[in-house]
């Protein structure tokens, strides 16, 4: 199966992969999955959640929120949308704000507009009812240690609804772990010893999207259909960590936590003009999160701007040794201090040729030039990914089951995936409008031990080849993609991707430059996105609410 159908049956980026309405062939997706046709987004099964409302939602949090008028919204609004942390940092300092009066602000904003109204997204499942409390607890630590705390400390973050946390449910969007009742995982433990807030949690295509086959990115039954900000109903959220791209294109938080196994962060950071990054596999471990590969799976950083980005990674990094891919980097592989620092001249980047006729990849290229990079022109070879899909299946058959046997609400009483389908079967009109059509293709799938290990190095060795060989023929120390399009090589690969807003194009849609890299070269990868982004400045709020 070439890697274009991969892409769609994957749904990595769009539901349907079209060019003025006429399908796109398998090998030119790399240049004509640009084009959105919007019926195919306005056609929803679902809007909203059948299981959660802004009642259920706000109930335990209204009464905190008393003393947090619109005017004092309106008040802050100059000092906290689009800001970077270090500027959030500095405004406390300086005594303009405090961490309870920024987690209102924030709390303030989702309520006023996520859901049940005009413009709802869509994009929160749940909020922390612990969140004011614990941020009322950080100002009232002495401040004599300020100069110690991580950059991270107070900024709420939220947290892809398949990653555990002790503070809500963990559900995947999905009903049957509606009642997922959970500990933290290994990198919700990092984030909280560090004095990160975790504020709540995003929506998020069910089962990180490797369920239903034929739904359109940004659904869960628990949290209904994310909207992309920059075009409700028209513009693909993208996916799998769909509310978590539009929430923090949104700002209803500062940044947010993905996960992706193919280009689901790289994927909603491009479609909602925010900076994803998908680290190396192995720097930020997996422990404790809703699986579906544990050869490709990792999470990783949403967020506005690039220093927010590499803020956040610096505080998920770190060993596990419940995990089996983790590494042992020391102590930090990023330097948000240090974004700045960088000898453009010294860096080769890998444009590819066939991506020239994007206007705005073409336009991004030569601002790089602009900047004093050294832009090579390249042609990637075809390198297939056979039994992609079939590797996602056999892991999922032993990775779901040991999640419900290691992380999960034991009373939920799940062991297996059939398990899930019999559950999912009783009521499939609320609980799965689109069907369940990949899981049915995880169960069916057989393979001997021996087979998926040669089918993880056959996919891994193609991989890297595909990077590599212009690499190292052209001496390159990143190439350039759009958006999500090299997804699917780069996780084999096990390469760090990072996606930086480039523009928008001619229906509203947002675009990603993507920068991709060897191995552990994050700090790399975020000192070039850095200085795209500070030359260009292209990423602008939703208009609609400023």
């Amino acid at each position: 199966m070439k890697l274009a159908k991969l892409l769609i049956v994957f749904l990595f980026l769009f539901n349907s992969c079209k060019e003025n309405n006429k399908t796109v062939k398998e090998d030119e997706v790399e240049n004509d999955i640009s084009s959105i046709s919007t019926k195919d987004f306005r056609e929803f099964k679902v809007l909203d959640s059948k299981y959660i409302s802004n009642t259920s939602i706000w109930e335990q949090l209204n009464s905190q929120l008393e003393d947090f008028s619109e005017e004092n919204y309106e008040q802050l609004k100059p000092l906290i949308l689009d800001q970077d942390i270090p500027t959030l940092q500095q405004h406390i300092i300086d005594g303009k704000l405090t961490y309870e009066r920024l987690t209102k602000f924030y709390l303030f904003r989702i309520r006023k507009f996520d859901r049940e109204n005009d413009l709802a997204l869509n994009s929160v499942i749940a909020v922390n009812p612990n969140v004011i409390m614990e941020a009322r607890v950080l100002d009232e630590v002495d401040d004599q240690d300020i100069n110690l705390r991580h950059a991270i400390y107070g900024m709420p973050i939220l947290l892809k609804d398949n990653i555990n946390t002790s503070d809500m449910v963990t559900t995947a969007g999905a009903v049957a772990l509606k009642n997922n009742k959970t500990e933290d995982a290994s990198i919700v433990k990092r984030l909280k010893e560090k004095g990160a807030l975790i504020l709540g949690k995003a929506n998020l295509s069910e089962w990180a999207y490797f369920f239903c086959g034929d739904c359109p990115s940004g659904y869960s039954a628990i949290g209904g259909q994310t909207l992309n900000p920059y075009g409700r109903r028209v513009i693909d959220t993208g996916g799998s960590s769909s509310g978590s791209g539009v929430a923090v294109a949104a700002n209803f938080c500062v940044a947010a936590v993905g996960s992706e196994t193919a280009g689901s962060i790289l994927s909603p950071a491009s479609q909602n003009s925010v900076v994803g990054l998908k680290p190396t596999i192995g720097i930020v471990s997996r422990s404790g999160i809703v699986p579906i590969s544990s050869t490709l799976d990792t999470a990783g950083p949403m967020s506005k701007n690039v220093i927010d980005n590499a803020i956040l990674l610096d505080a998920l990094v770190g060993f596990d040794a419940a995990d089996s891919k983790s590494i042992e980097t020391g102590s930090s592989t990023i330097n948000y201090d240090e974004l700045k620092n960088i000898s453009v001249e010294k860096k080769r980047l890998g444009a590819i040729k066939s991506l020239m006729k994007d206007s705005l990849y073409l336009r991004a290229v030569n601002d790089l030039k602009t900047i004093g990079f050294e832009v090579v022109e390249i042609e990637m070879d075809n390198v297939e990914l056979p039994d992609f899909i079939r590797l996602l299946n056999l892991d999922m058959q032993k990775d779901l089951p040991e999640y419900f046997n290691t992380y999960a609400d034991a009373s939920l009483g799940f062991k297996t995936i059939d398990d899930i389908i019999d559950f999912n079967k009783k009521d499939s009109l609320n609980i799965m409008p689109y069907g369940q059509k990949l899981f049915e293709g995880v169960v069916a799938d057989k393979a001997s031990v021996n087979e998926l290990e040669s089918i993880k190095e056959k996919l891994k060795t193609n991989g890297k080849l595909f990077f590599d060989k212009p690499m190292e023929a052209s001496n390159l120390d990143v190439i350039l993609s759009i958006n999500n399009y090299h997804a699917a090589h780069a996780a084999v690969a096990e390469y760090p991707a990072l996606t930086v807003p480039m523009g928008y194009a001619e229906n509203g849609a947002p675009k990603g430059i993507t920068f991709i890299g060897k191995p552990l070269t994050e700090n790399q990868l975020l000192q070039i996105g850095f200085a795209f982004e500070n030359k260009t400045k292209y990423r602008q709020s939703p208009k609609e609410l400023n």
